[in-house]
Parts: structure tokens; C-alpha cells; sequence
């Protein structure tokens, strides 16, 4: 069974990177039938919160993104603890104590001698006696693990190919802090191995994390999943800016966006085929398929996520959206301004175009005294669905006004306003006497 997992840290609100993460795991699980598991990385308990989780959960579940189990690391601890021990007695793990400025002064060399700024393995020169020194002067060791240099590490990527990193270019890694909690490193890879996971889909910055993983995997025991890393998001402006950075579910949920807008839009752009709004995320999941994603990085348009949102708004019946709209609003005033909207929730301007109060229009002199005759003209009509064009039919017989010289100084004084849903819709649901105030007032 495809078993793949997204795996955020509880120290901020979702984002749109994240969120794209996220629903391709979930996707490409759902197409193969299998499992989308979610793991909250919660080790760094100093910046971790718990009301984080639950905006979490509570993001990927508007998003229809409820995965099918959960796991948190900060109740795995004795896993890692094993596993930890286990590449100890392989000699694969050893002790350093290089403060950062240490580290960092040596890649500064390193660098300016136009060699690779790994880390040296100084550390391993270290014998008994030196450790017990450290350890009788109170400082404890940081841990590394130790990458196999002697061979290449090489995998078959979903997305990029055949991809190959050699081991002496690789720096040995810092597993576990002075402190003895985790970096991110081990406890993933172990807990890929405890869950099942198969497929791992992350973004390319990822790629040189994952040739090192692949040897824990190995070092383990275990066989690794699958991998595939995906081009990262940027703006219209060419690349991620802070704002986008920053634009998280509850940001989308503020303007008004529906979920399957969202979705519709991350889960194509960056690939071969079309961005279309979908309604659903099985129709989503159906077309999900890595080889149409491209090595670019993929291009967030809001603009074209505004498109997105009101043509699924379009597709939405009244029962959809009864819960959103203003009271007394009826599923023939929804259908009848439901054209005109990117958002469900600009129905209440509409509403109030129909059942409020409009501004007076800035007419000129002469059409105000043509809303003063239109008023008299529909006051002697028959009111019905077809009372648009029995009044413009009277008007124009009556005063010989045609195209916008007639329709125009009528929709505003009707509506306040030079656009919107077709006037012969509107005109029924705003009815007969507020039609003929809203005429004189306008004349």
C-alpha cells in the first residue's frame, strides 16, 4: 500500500508552501488507494505550541486534506533513542564539540582555499581520555553521523531522475544536540521506517538531506521509500516573496477563497497539464501524476487563483452557500447574482443592491427627468419576470432612447451602480414598489 506523510512543525500557521506539500502527498496517496498520514515534528519543544496542532489539523481539514492517521515525534522519543543506539554500536554515530563559530570559521577556509565546506571529521581524532577531559570539564558532546565516503549515493528521483551525490562531497551531519534532543535528520528517517511511509514528496531543497538519508536507511537496515522532490513555489515578482511566504490558510479563509479554488491551483501549477477549477479533490487526485512536473519553479498567481474562485463559485448551488448568505436572501436572488461574484461572500453587496438602500446616482439634468417618466411608466405595469422588458419597451416607444442612452440611467438609478447581474433577473427580486422609489428618487 502507498503510504506517504506530511510533516510540519507545530511552530507557526500553515502556509502556501506548506499547503502545497501537503495535498500532493495527500493526492498521491488517494490515486494509488492508500494512506496519507500526518506527523507533527514537535522535538523542539522550546518553539513548538500546541494551539499550532490544532490550527494544523483544523487547515488540512477545511482543506479536505484529513489525513488518515497521526503521529508526533515528541511521544517517539524511545524510537529514535533505539535507533540512535543501534548505528552507536555500528560505529556510525561519533562525538564533537565545535562550537558554531568554530564550524563556521573553518568553512570560511575551507572556502577560500576552493575546497567543499564540509565539515573535517576533526572529531574523530579524539580519543578516551579527550572525551573524559570534556566530560569532566561539564562539556557534552554534539553527535554525528558518519556518511560512508567510500561510495556514491544514488537514487532514482520521481520527479528529477537519476540523481547521484558523491559521499566524500557530503558533510557528516548533526544528529542530536549537546542538549540531547533531535534535529530533523534521524527521527524522520526512523519514522518513515516505523510508519510505512513508501513515498516521500518534498520540495528540492531537500535533495542533499535525502542522499544522506538514504544512508541511515541503509545503516538501519531498512529499505528506503521512494523519493521525489518537486521545484519550489515563487510569486509573479520571480520568486518567494515574504508576503507569499507568509500567506497561510487562515489568510485564504480571511478573503473569502474556497478551498477547492486553493487546491485546484497548487496542485497543477508547476506541471504540463492546465490549471482548471475542479470541484472535487477525487477528479484532483485522478489527474495527479509526477511525470508532468517540470524542473521550474512553479509560478503562484493570485490572480489567477481570484479566476479559479469564482468559477467554482459559478458552479455552487444555493444549499452550498445558504449558510453564508445574508438573511432573506433565496436561492433566486443567489442564482441571479451568483454570475457576478469571485467570492460567495460579495452575494451581501448584491443582497443590499436588491433589498437595501442605493446611493442616488449622479445623473445629468435629462435623465433625471427620464427616471422621473421611467417611474411613471412602471407604476402602470404589470409586474412580473418580465417586467425588464416591458419597461424598457414602454420607455423606448415612449421617449425613443435606445442602447446605453436608455438602459444605462435606468441601472443606475435601479441599482446605484453602471455594472452587474443581467437587469432582467434583478428586477423581478427588486420588485415593484422599491423600483419605482428608487426611479423617483433618482429623477
Amino acid at each position: 500500500m502507498t503510504v506517504t506523510r506530511f510533516a510540519p512543525s507545530p511552530t507557526g500557521r500553515l502556509h502556501v508552501g506548506n499547503i502545497r506539500t501537503a495535498l500532493h502527498n495527500c493526492l498521491l496517496a488517494r490515486k494509488a488507494g492508500g494512506r496519507f498520514m500526518l506527523r507533527i515534528d514537535d522535538t523542539d519543544a522550546a518553539r513548538s505550541e500546541e494551539q499550532y496542532v490544532e490550527a494544523i489539523r483544523a487547515d488540512l481539514d477545511w482543506l479536505g486534506l484529513t489525513p488518515d492517521g497521526e503521529e508526533r515525534q515528541s511521544e517517539r522519543l524511545a524510537l529514535y533513542d533505539e535507533a540512535f543506539e543501534k548505528l552507536r554500536a555500528a560505529g556510525r554515530v561519533y562525538r564533537c564539540y565545535e562550537t558554531a563559530q568554530e564550524l563556521d570559521l573553518r568553512r570560511k577556509v575551507l572556502l577560500g582555499r576552493g575546497l567543499p565546506p564540509i565539515y573535517d571529521r576533526a572529531a574523530l581524532g579524539l580519543t578516551e581520555a579527550d572525551h573524559a577531559a570534556k566530560a569532566e570539564a561539564g562539556v557534552a558532546p554534539h553527535w554525528r553521523f558518519l556518511i560512508d565516503r567510500e561510495e556514491a549515493i544514488a537514487w532514482d528521483d520521481g520527479i528529477r531522475g537519476p540523481q547521484k551525490f558523491e559521499g566524500d562531497r557530503l558533510s557528516d551531519p548533526v544528529i542530536r544536540r549537546a542538549d540531547g534532543s533531535w534535529l530533523y535528520m534521524l527521527p524522520s528517517a526512523v519514522d518513515d521506517i516505523a510508519m510505512g511511509v513508501t513515498d516521500v514528496l518534498r520540495g528540492e531543497d531537500h535533495v542533499s538531506n535525502t542522499a544522506v538519508q538514504l544512508q541511515m536507511f541503509t545503516a538501519l537496515g531498512a529499505t528506503p521509500p521512494r523519493f521525489a522532490h518537486e521545484a519550489l513555489l515563487t510569486g509573479n515578482e520571480g520568486k518567494l516573496s515574504k508576503r507569499l511566504g507568509s500567506l497561510g490558510v487562515d489568510a485564504f479563509r480571511e478573503q473569502g477563497l474556497e478551498a477547492m479554488a486553493i487546491t485546484s491551483l497548487l496542485a497543477r501549477i508547476g506541471t504540463s497539464q492546465p490549471v482548471v477549477a475542479e470541484t472535487s479533490l477525487e477528479a484532483l487526485a485522478d489527474g495527479f501524476d509526477l511525470s508532468t512536473f517540470g524542473r521550474a519553479p512553479a509560478r503562484f498567481d493570485e490572480g489567477e487563483l481570484l479566476r479559479l474562485n469564482a468559477q467554482i463559485v459559478h458552479q455552487m448551488d444555493y444549499a452550498e452557500v445558504r449558510g453564508l448568505l445574508p438573511e432573506g436572501m433565496d436561492e433566486a436572488a443567489w442564482l441571479a447574482v451568483r454570475p457576478n461574484l469571485e467570492k460567495a461572500s460579495e452575494a451581501q453587496e448584491w443582497w443590499q443592491v436588491i433589498a437595501g438602500d442605493v446611493p442616488r446616482p449622479d445623473l445629468s439634468d435629462e435623465e433625471r427627468a427620464f427616471a422621473g417618466q421611467a417611474a411613471d411608466v412602471a407604476e402602470t405595469l404589470d409586474w412580473g419576470e418580465d417586467a425588464w422588458k416591458a419597461l424598457t419597451a414602454a420607455l423606448k416607444d415612449a421617449t425613443g432612447r435606445k442602447g446605453k442612452a436608455l438602459f444605462l440611467p435606468l441601472r443606475l438609478a435601479l441599482t446605484g451602480m453602471d455594472h452587474g447581474p443581467d437587469m432582467a433577473t434583478l428586477l423581478p427580486l427588486i420588485g415593484k414598489a422599491r423600483a419605482v422609489e428608487r426611479l423617483r428618487a433618482a429623477g
